[in-house]
């Protein structure tokens, strides 16, 4: 993909994989590899600017956004954060809510009851096991209340800067359409597409990918015909493949709404979210 095709946002080559009449050969494990890498460039080009998409000023409320993120929108998340660490700024006074009011308050995000029993557990074991502070090792974030491997790492490369794959809906689906991995099993997942790129790569591949899968590579109804990686991807045709069609299924920043961030980092090309009530312009 050329600079020029990435430069301006939602503007979106058209998708010309190569078809062939003959029965294509059984892709060797080297040629996965490579094309998984060129993926990768090509969605860094796409999206420079990716980044977690909850909002957060520390790993507190880092890990509390990303265990209120289970089964709702991260736009959702960011809309109800506000309220919550107002009342409840540090794991201490988290720890001490009085559950029927925390409930009230992550309403908005649904499955209140256990995401508050999580959240006041979570608090009490950073509280009286870790001096308040949240731990910066996997091993110890895994036995927090409410947290897995996925929460771990989003913790880890994002607050804390140590590699890690996050393995979400999103981004198994679309390693899975890439044939990186046949795997199921998010930990089997991780530990497929962690053997193909280096550590290194490891946290900003997730942002990528989790970008790519909101934006155009949907799990109903994916732009095909407007993905900028069409001919790398062998499941190219299951979705949209007319351009122009293809565009008009385009999320966020990519059509031209707001992105699920009130507070996006600076080089955020779309616009930021609108807070709980207001309206979402069609995000």
């Amino acid at each position: 993909m050329s600079a020029e095709s990435s430069s301006a946002v939602g503007e979106q080559p058209s998708a010309k994989p190569k078809k062939s009449a003959k029965a294509a050969k059984p892709e060797s494990h080297l040629a996965m590899v490579r094309r998984a890498r060129r993926i990768n460039r090509e969605l860094a080009e796409l999206y420079p600017y990716a980044h977690p998409e909850l909002d957060f000023s520390n790993a507190f409320e880092l890990l509390v956004a990303t265990v209120l993120s289970a089964q709702t929108t991260d736009l959702r998340v960011n809309q109800t954060t506000p309220g919550l660490f107002a009342k409840y700024p540090t794991p201490e006074d988290l720890a001490a809510a009085v559950p029927e009011e925390l409930e009230e308050v992550i309403r908005p995000t649904g499955f209140f009851r256990a995401k508050a029993k999580s959240l006041i557990g979570l608090s009490t074991a950073l509280r009286d096991r870790f001096g308040g502070e949240v731990p910066p090792r996997i091993e110890d974030l895994v036995t927090l209340p409410g947290v897995g491997r996925k929460t771990a790492n989003v913790v880890l490369g994002n607050a804390f800067g140590v590699p890690g794959l996050t393995v979400d809906t999103h981004f198994g689906r679309l390693v899975r359409r890439w044939k990186w991995t046949d795997a199921q099993d998010p930990e089997k997942v991780e530990a497929d597409v962690a053997a193909i790129f280096p550590k290194s790569e490891w946290t900003m591949l997730s942002h990528r990918i989790i970008f790519h899968g909101r934006r155009v590579c949907h799990s109903r109804k994916p732009a095909c015909g407007a993905c900028s990686i069409a001919p790398l991807c062998p499941a190219y045709g299951e979705g949209e493949t007319d351009p122009e069609k293809a565009k008009k299924l385009l999320k966020y920043e990519l059509a031209g709404k707001p992105g699920q961030r009130l507070s996006p980092p600076s080089d955020y090309p779309g616009r930021p979210a609108p807070p709980l009530g207001a309206p979402e312009g069609g995000a």
